[in-house]
């Protein structure tokens, strides 16, 4: 398999500045915006590098949105209100997924960045979209707190450009089930989600392989950096291998740091970067999102600190001044925000991980992961 050797492309938009889903919603703080503004003050992005997000039109959305959805969230945001009819059939407004100035706007532009995406990669590369891996969204609603479905649309992106072996392998703290209901029994995309069991929504057994194109790594509270190196090693990798993908997406939702307040997980976020660094060279092209995480010093330090891994950057020992301001310039009005530790302001990698004795769930969630994989499309195509 052909490593990426194409300097990797951000794809930002000022549009996440400023816009929240409100004062009392988990997306009330500053997440692209804080990434990309310590990504900028580190150096560690070149203006050639750098992409402004497209917004996507409806009918690239109608690909996977149903019509009428997609104009309902439109005038959700042009009249700021929900109709009981719409509330109820598309969950706008409801269940987690308010109306707020940008509602269709912000999510339509990380759909767009994630199109982009998949585009800019036809012939090989990596891109990084922070704003992408909103894998919640359905069809033809709204669902935990996703209003569209942008990696839904990119791994259909490259599909549409002939691909017929693609693997997703969704990090995030909760199971990733819009991509994987999205892609059901398809056999030119698999599905690996790695995500807390027993937590919203309540979706990702062991036992379910979606039709024999997906594996679920349902993990217990208190998975730790120790067992995301034995995930990876021993499921993670060996899937990767066996199936030789023309393509990797990564939904890297940074919720399942030890310090997020909706899981109850505790990586440290130097699990993300040894997760990626082993999986970005399996395929010649590499879509990298973003997607949960609720702590605005653990986002912005763990998907800044991602960005490093694709362009071989290491994170410093103590972060220039520019950085550090970044991160002081925080607040949160949960409790953590209040006296918040030192470290996450001077420093982009968390405090090694003693190692620990990996517990015996966790080995068996990997063995029965590994149970009768599909055997892969034979349709392979190299990237020169």
């Amino acid at each position: 398999m052909l490593g990426l050797r194409m300097s990797p492309t951000l794809i930002g938009s000022e549009i996440y500045r400023g816009s929240t889903y409100g004062p009392k919603h988990p997306l009330a703080i500053p997440r692209v915006s804080t990434a990309l503004d310590l990504i900028r003050a580190l150096g560690w992005v070149e203006p050639a590098q750098y992409r402004d997000s497209p917004r996507a039109t409806p009918e690239q959305l109608t690909r996977f949105h149903a019509p009428d959805y997609i104009a309902a969230l439109m005038r959700a945001e042009a009249t700021q209100l929900v109709p009981e009819a719409d509330r109820a059939r598309f969950h706008i407004g409801a269940h987690g997924n308010p109306v707020y100035p940008e509602v269709f706007r912000r999510p339509a532009t990380g759909a767009g960045g994630t199109l982009l995406a998949a585009e800019l990669t036809r012939h090989g590369g990596v891109v990084h979209v922070p704003g992408g891996g909103t894998h919640h969204g359905r069809p033809d609603r709204a669902s935990g707190f996703c209003y569209l479905n942008d990696a839904v649309l990119g791994l259909m992106g490259w599909l549409g450009q002939g691909l017929t072996n693609i693997l997703y392998l969704d990090l995030d703290a909760h199971h990733g089930d819009g991509v994987q209901d999205a892609f059901h029994g398809d056999p030119s995309v698999f599905t690996l989600s790695v995500h807390e069991g027993a937590r919203w929504p309540f979706t990702g057994e062991a036992g379910d392989v979606a039709g024999g194109h997906a594996r679920n790594i349902p993990v217990p509270e208190g998975y730790n950096d120790s067992e995301a190196g034995w995930v990876l090693h021993h499921a993670i990798l060996p899937i990767i291998r066996h199936l030789r993908p023309q393509a990797i997406m990564i939904q890297a939702g940074a919720d399942a740091v030890a310090e997020d307040p909706l899981s109850r997980l505790a990586l440290s976020n130097n699990a993300y970067r040894a997760t990626l660094a082993a999986v970005m060279g399996l395929a010649p092209r590499l879509i990298l999102l973003g997607g949960g995480g609720y702590n605005p010093w653990s986002v912005a330090r763990c998907w800044a600190g991602l960005w490093g891994v694709l362009n071989g950057f290491a994170p410093p020992a103590r972060l220039p001044p520019a950085a550090e301001a970044v991160l002081r310039g925080l607040t949160w009005a949960r409790a953590a925000g209040r006296n918040p530790p030192e470290h996450w302001f001077t420093t982009l990698a968390d405090p090694p991980q003693p190692p620990v004795p990996v517990r015996p769930e966790i080995r068996a969630l990997c063995a029965t992961a590994l149970r009768d994989l599909p055997e892969p499309p034979e349709a392979m195509e190299s990237v020169a």
